[in-house]
């Protein structure tokens, strides 16, 4: 099967994170989604609400959309949510998938800092979902990875691993920072929440929200 990964704190979950991997699912026909929340993330000190929750309103959405599945694998980790770590044992676990892990230009960007980030090309293929206002420029250092790996793709019998494939998506208004102060607020997040996840944060009081 081919898998696409989103990896995320979502706190919460929201269609800024939903919209473009369902978009890049039906480009590169892949076969589902799966939401892998994160625990600690590396580049974030905390969450606003548990990861239990988290967890929970990441099945919801899942219980709502078939084609997403839960990943639940970092949220049961004690240690930071490095990437290839977490590629490496989801690889041993299903070696029979085909792995293809979603990022922004925005991360891909700043690749080059990640934890071992050039193994992720023997692990799985890379996702880059070209958003507005981020440009590769040709002195980036990434400008020349983008070049060899994307030329996997174009192979007709390409590997499981290792490609790069650039994906244009529709620009979402959405962010978790601004979800956050408007359910605090009380005003309408119908626009930015799926319906399973505005149910949950209602139900345990979440982010100020009242019951």
């Amino acid at each position: 099967m081919k898998i696409g990964i989103l990896g995320g704190t979502f706190d919460p979950l929201h269609f800024g994170h939903l919209r473009p991997a369902m978009e890049v699912q039906q480009q590169l026909e892949l076969d589902e989604i799966w939401l892998m929340p994160n625990h600690i993330p590396p580049h974030k000190n905390s969450t606003h609400v548990s990861t239990d929750d988290r967890l929970a309103m990441a099945q919801a959405v899942c219980n709502e959309f078939p084609q997403l599945q839960l990943c639940a694998i970092e949220a049961s980790r004690e240690t930071p949510s490095y990437t290839v770590t977490t590629l490496t044992a989801l690889k041993q676990q299903y070696p029979m998938h085909e792995f293809y892990f979603l990022m922004g230009m925005d991360s891909f960007l700043g690749l080059q800092s990640w934890y071992q980030w050039q193994s992720l090309f023997d692990l799985c293929h890379l996702v880059v979902c070209q958003r507005p206002g981020w440009t590769l420029s040709d002195e980036h250092p990434m400008q020349t990875v983008l070049a060899q790996q994307s030329a996997i793709t174009a192979v007709e019998s390409r590997p499981k691993t290792g490609g790069i494939f650039c994906v244009s998506i529709t620009e979402q208004p959405f962010s978790s920072t601004q979800i956050r102060a408007d359910i605090s607020k009380g005003l309408s997040v119908d626009e930015a929440l799926p319906t399973s996840v505005q149910l949950y944060i209602k139900q345990h009081r979440l982010y100020g929200s009242k019951a």
